[in-house]
């Protein structure tokens, strides 16, 4: 069963209009923690600690996304992958709306922030299983000759919620003063997100299965524990893990802590460094598939490389250049990290799914790209933070992100040549017999 051209675009555009969403509600939590949830649910600290506890809620969606890759992937290799991506954004969606009218410390005391930490789990939760499904659904729909590109728009999806969750903030913050902006305005963004999260569902509910997984089931060679068979092949999930932990990293120093880092040091004000955020998402957005149609002209590897080459080199550039003050400096620090993720990107998604065999494809490709943002993107602000406390300026910082791309370029370099494009399962399966990665004889339980 083969997909038609125009369907399979279908798949991917509406893959990536769901993963907008579904991040838009995800990194809105993220400018929010930075901006205004210190003083909401953590006052009575130093603004130090309040912002640390601040970020380190934002961390608990991250910390909550091998859990929900694990247990979305589990069901999405057994179940389905559509029916996955319908249930991963009903729970972004409720969570974020809740987060919206959520009362504060002042008026319900520690039930505030405890609140806050559940629904911020849950938005994990949908976010875990968000990105496997999506991606898998476009790269399992494509024509082979399509599949790195097809399967980069849920990636998209990730810099377009920033460039939405952006433009919603700086038009609340443009509209309203900044105490009403603290004591309700920043309480807009997560509730426009019901309308958009309706929006996604009608999309979603109108998707076909994945033909590969249908022929699959079809053969009934659905695993009992696809989880426990890619726990089992380490060799394939610790380097597939590893290989996005510096672009998460730095994206999230650059959406995130670079907000209270340019406001600390009096550097650009709040509505300027949002607005040079949604140019960085822009241009992100835009390379990720020319990165993915070089990937698909040079091979996947080579372009991984260079984007987490340009990241790692970039490290301590990023930071001299924020700490100039100029916007013409901290534009160029921003696209630049952008672009190094942006490459990095635009392969990543085929590189990881095709590292893993259809029938357990949806647990390693989330579990795996999860690991990496809870190594990356949910510490570094954190450590972030936590450094320029110590050092009052960002030398320490850029270390730390040059340790994560080393360790990135190691796995890129470490993890085995993913699956060719197969033209039918047992393709597959004799590949994965060759690799060792994931036992044959366990396929078909």
């Amino acid at each position: 069963m083969t997909t038609p051209p125009r369907r399979a675009r279908t798949v991917a555009l509406a893959g990536l209009i769901g993963t907008t969403i579904e991040w838009y509600d995800f990194f809105i939590y993220g400018m929010a923690a930075a901006l205004v949830f210190a003083p909401q649910f953590f006052p009575g600290v130093s603004p130090l600690a309040g912002t640390l506890a601040a970020l380190s809620t934002f961390a608990i969606g991250f910390v909550a996304r091998p859990i929900g890759g694990a247990l979305m992937g589990h069901f999405g290799d057994r179940v389905g992958r559509r029916s996955m991506l319908v249930l991963s954004l009903m729970i972004m969606g409720v969570g974020t709306l809740l987060i919206g009218l959520l009362p504060n410390y002042a008026a319900i005391g520690i039930a505030a922030p405890i609140l806050l930490v559940v629904l911020r789990f849950a938005q994990g939760i949908g976010v875990g299983g968000e990105w496997g499904g999506a991606t898998l659904l476009a790269l399992e729909h494509a024509p082979p000759s399509r599949r790195t590109l097809y399967s980069s728009l849920p990636q998209v999806g990730l810099p377009l919620g920033v460039v939405l969750a952006s433009l919603v903030f700086l038009v609340v913050r443009l509209a309203v003063d900044e105490a009403a902006f603290v004591a309700w305005g920043w309480r807009i963004p997560f509730l426009v997100s019901a309308a958009l999260v309706v929006f996604g569902l009608v999309l979603r509910l109108r998707l076909d299965e994945s033909p590969q997984f249908t022929r699959v089931r079809s053969a009934d060679q659905v695993r009992r524990s696809p989880l426990g068979d890619v726990l089992r092949a380490p060799r394939t999930l610790l380097p597939a893990s590893g290989i996005n932990i510096v672009a998460s990293g730095l994206a999230n120093i650059v959406l995130v802590f670079t907000l209270s880092y340019v406001a600390a040091r009096q550097l650009v004000d709040s509505s300027t460094m949002l607005a040079v955020t949604v140019v960085t998402a822009l241009v992100w957005a835009g390379v990720i598939p020319l990165a993915a149609l070089l990937a698909g002209r040079y091979g996947r590897r080579p372009v991984l490389l260079a984007g987490t080459v340009l990241l790692t080199a970039w490290a301590f550039p990023y930071f001299w250049l924020i700490d100039t003050g100029s916007v013409a400096g901290v534009l160029t620090a921003c696209v630049v990290s952008g672009i190094g993720v942006a490459i990095a990107s635009g392969p990543y998604g085929a590189y990881i799914a095709e590292a893993f065999p259809t029938a357990v494809r949806y647990s390693g490709s989330s579990v795996a790209y999860a690991i990496g943002g809870v190594l990356g993107g949910a510490l570094a602000p954190i450590v972030a933070t936590a450094l320029f406390a110590a050092t009052g300026n960002g030398t320490a910082i850029s270390a730390y992100v040059t340790v994560l791309g080393f360790v990135s370029i190691a796995a890129i370099l470490t993890l085995r040549s993913p699956f060719p494009e197969p033209s039918d399962e047992s393709a597959t399966n004799e590949h994965l017999g060759d690799t060792g990665a994931i036992p044959v004889s366990d396929a078909a339980r």
